[in-house]
């Protein structure tokens, strides 16, 4: 990628920068970004069934996974490219929230959380697993629109940087 800020062009990144990179280059890490989508439905569960050890936990690990893996040495997998995807569509000064396609995926993403929540702490099961998989498949196809919008291919070992066709 090339430099974008003026830090970044004369030569010098700041702290923030480094740990934004360090932070997305450990999230590309394929177990980063395939836990992070199994994890909603444990904190689902976890709420549906009261359990505040494993809703700590859930949550802890939400809070730590992008950094949690090293950095992996290849990137050419679907789990890397979606992270690598939203890497470059935020960068390119996208928004992810909106009426616009892919967006309205997100969008529509709220009520269907809200909805999720409320029926696993109203213990309502079929509402629980509905909502759950509802939050999943629009999160996926969102990530997925925005792979294809970007074209993001990734890095295999000995390639230098990802490649964006």
């Amino acid at each position: 990628m090339e430099p974008t800020t003026h830090d970044e062009k004369a030569g010098h990144i700041g702290l923030r920068d480094r740990l934004e990179a360090t932070f997305w280059e450990r999230h590309a890490n394929p177990w980063s970004a395939g836990t992070r989508i199994l994890v909603y439905p444990v904190l689902m569960y976890a709420i549906y069934t009261r359990n505040r050890r494993l809703i700590a936990a859930t949550v802890a690990f939400m809070a730590v996974n992008p950094v949690l893996f090293p950095r992996p040495e290849r990137t050419d997998n679907y789990l890397s490219r979606i992270v690598l995807a939203e890497r470059e569509w935020l960068d390119d000064g996208n928004e992810t929230m909106g009426l616009d396609y892919p967006n309205v995926l997100n969008t529509l993403n709220v009520p269907v959380t809200v909805y999720a929540f409320a029926a696993a702490i109203r213990r309502k099961p079929v509402g629980t697993v509905l909502g759950t998989l509802g939050v999943m498949v629009l999160k996926l196809w969102w990530t997925d629109a925005i792979v294809k919008e970007t074209s993001v291919t990734g890095r295999a070992p000995g390639e230098n940087s990802v490649s964006a066709e």
